[in-house]
């Protein structure tokens, strides 16, 4: 590799209600690495004082997976909040493994990224849009290989994301979901991951707005969050449904195209300690430029 390379990797949101651990979507908000000559590691922006900028940086062991004894100037510009549930760890994993690739002279092949990623990030519902962009599902097949699919380009409804200061961990998240569910509960959500899967795929604005109705975690995890309750109980003007952002606090408002600037306004005034951003999809995975 000669020059710099800027890679860049998305945010993304999981779950989507219903489809828990199965659905991520890859959302406007990136983090950044530039890799060039040289030797050391710097970490900037959005948790910079939070993360060690050494060999245990999650973005640097995934790099050596690929690139192992190779020195390179590492640095990482994070636009995407730590444990807020909007994939932080994923597209930090995607970073340092597409920089691996290029250093060690392969290429960028999202599938493999996803096999190698998944020991580091543990489950693939955020790895998998951070890797191949749009709508992804995931799934484990019967060798309990993890599985993706790019689905769809686009979410017929805007995503706002509504982002509290506080933080939640993801196994905080875990311990929270009990280890029996009621049949009538599981039943419930298993049809509305079908409508779920089927308004993804077909760009039916109609069945999402039935498919965000989750029984498995978000009323276990809902009280994690101090955004996601009060968004649920008084939808703001203009909103379709509500969903908790992978593991939370994060909860993300699915608007309505036409109402969504209306709707992220009335956000804005009913949570003044919170961000709250409008996010696209983001139609692309992780991305190498040379420099």
């Amino acid at each position: 590799m000669s020059g710099s390379l800027l890679i860049r990797a998305p945010a993304s949101t999981a779950n989507l209600g219903s489809g828990f651990d199965c659905v991520g979507v890859a959302l406007d908000l990136w983090n950044e690495l530039e890799v060039s000559g040289g030797d050391g590691i710097e970490v900037h922006g959005e948790g910079a004082d939070e993360l060690q900028a050494g060999e245990g940086h999650l973005g640097v062991r995934a790099f050596r997976l690929l690139a192992a004894g190779q020195a390179r100037r590492l640095v990482f510009r994070n636009g995407i909040p730590l444990a807020r549930g909007l994939g932080s760890s994923a597209a930090t994993i995607a970073l340092g493994l597409a920089a691996g690739a290029v250093a060690g002279g392969g290429e960028v092949e999202p599938g493999r990224l996803l096999e190698l990623g998944l020991p580091l990030e543990g489950h693939p519902d955020n790895l998998a849009p951070a890797v191949y962009g749009g709508v992804c599902l995931s799934w484990r097949d019967e060798s309990d290989r993890a599985r993706a699919a790019r689905i769809a380009d686009n979410v017929p409804l805007s995503a706002i994301a509504v982002i509290p200061a506080e933080t939640v961990s993801t196994r905080a998240a875990r311990d929270a979901l009990p280890e029996q569910v009621r049949h009538a509960d599981a039943s419930h959500t298993v049809g509305r991951a079908a409508l779920l899967g089927a308004g993804l795929a077909s760009g039916s604005a109609d069945l999402l707005v039935q498919a965000f109705d989750d029984r498995l975690h978000e009323p276990y995890r809902g009280p994690l969050s101090p955004v996601y309750g009060p968004i649920r109980a008084e939808l703001p003007t203009g909103a379709a449904g509500v969903t908790i952002s992978g593991s939370g606090p994060t909860a993300v408002v699915w608007a309505w195209v036409s109402e969504a600037a209306r709707c992220a306004e009335e956000l804005d005034r009913r949570f003044p300690d919170a961000r709250v951003l409008a996010l696209p999809v983001a139609s692309g995975g992780v991305e190498t430029t040379s420099r």
